[in-house]
């Protein structure tokens, strides 16, 4: 099912994904917690929601929250 959201250009989504992929690489706790949530998924049924300025960080987070299975929501 697809996420509504609110994007401003779409143009820039590669260039984003390629920010969220190297900041990836410089946050090794959040590399082994994302691989643990991926197995043992310890947030099935649990809702989070974020509301802040997303940087490339912020974007590692969420995704790692997802992948623990949470349901996630987030705005700037």
């Amino acid at each position: 099912m697809p996420t509504p959201c609110d994007v401003k250009d779409l143009a820039l989504a590669d260039g984003g994904k390629k920010r969220i992929d190297w900041a990836f690489q410089s946050m090794p706790v959040l590399q082994s917690i994302r691989k643990q949530f991926i197995k043992t998924q310890p947030l099935a049924g649990i809702r989070v929601s974020a509301c802040l300025h997303v940087t490339s960080e912020t974007a590692n987070l969420m995704i790692a929250l997802r992948d623990g299975v949470a349901e996630i929501t987030s705005s700037a």
